[in-house]
């Protein structure tokens, strides 16, 4: 599992993507963040690592807007973003920045020197009407064919899986995706997503248990946290639904890691 700070997720509305998602013609968000988070870049910050993925998910309309639409998933941070090709700066000042670090002795860090003219900005998070926090699991599973065939082949298998169990568990499957709050507690979106490293470990899931989320006893063991699996075949969907997200159990035999909402490394 890739280091990461926040995983950014871009709904396309599409299944699969360019073998670099930025070579897609219609990848603007995605090229345009590379270009200022990528290694040497001017936002660079090993402290804030961010990971740049595409997703099936369809992104939420805007009304009356000439720009086009983008919609994005921020995790571990649980956040769901719309908004346009127009509105980027904005979004990483109000989603994507770290506060300023201060060293012991009062100075700034070097690594945040580099976007002192980008600072946070979270009071501006209100300019993006229908952001709101996520509180349904979300399953994202690579499919990303254009890139290795072994995920191209399996990520459809398994999102077609998660949505059969999920429902047969009084899930409620959300797809598309859409910014208004989701009325039940047991709602879930399954999508694909492009490359996040590992071909070998094909089928490769990463299941998002929003802090929210409640088992029938109490809160769950894995609120706020990612946990990813390697190797996941339809045989053990079913099992993954049982066990890690209505139980909060982890399963050692297919976990490859697991961040929590602070972006710490989970670990077993």
């Amino acid at each position: 599992m890739p280091s990461y700070a926040q995983q950014i997720v871009i709904s396309t509305g599409k299944d699969d993507w360019a073998s670099n998602i930025v070579d897609d013609v219609d990848a603007v968000l995605a090229r345009k963040l590379k270009r200022l988070f990528g290694r040497r870049r001017r936002l660079h910050d090993p402290y804030n690592n961010i990971m740049i993925t595409h997703s099936s998910f369809y992104p939420t309309p805007i009304v009356d807007h000439k720009h086009g639409a983008q919609s994005v998933y921020l995790f571990p941070s649980f956040k769901y973003v719309p908004m346009t090709s127009d509105s980027i700066v904005r979004f990483i000042q109000a989603f994507l920045l770290p506060a300023p670090r201060i060293d012991v002795h009062g100075v700034l860090l070097s690594a945040s020197l580099k976007s002192r003219d980008l600072i946070q900005g979270a009071n501006s998070r209100s300019l993006f009407r229908g952001w709101r926090e996520v509180d349904e699991v979300v399953i994202l599973i690579c499919g990303h064919g254009g890139r290795d065939e072994r995920c191209g082949i399996m990520g459809p298998l398994l999102r077609t899986e998660f949505a059969r169990v999920l429902s047969q568990k009084e899930f409620e499957i959300n797809e598309p995706a859409i910014s208004a709050k989701p009325a039940l507690r047991n709602t879930a979106r399954v999508g694909l997503i492009s490359h996040i490293g590992g071909h070998k470990f094909a089928g490769n899931v990463i299941i998002y248990i929003p802090p929210t989320f409640r088992e029938k006893s109490g809160p769950s063991p894995l609120a706020g946290k990612g946990i990813w699996y390697g190797r996941v075949e339809p045989k053990h969907v079913e099992g993954i639904v049982e066990e890690t997200i209505l139980g909060g159990r982890v399963i050692a035999e297919l976990f490859r890691g697991g961040v929590g909402q602070n972006g710490e490394i989970l670990r077993l």
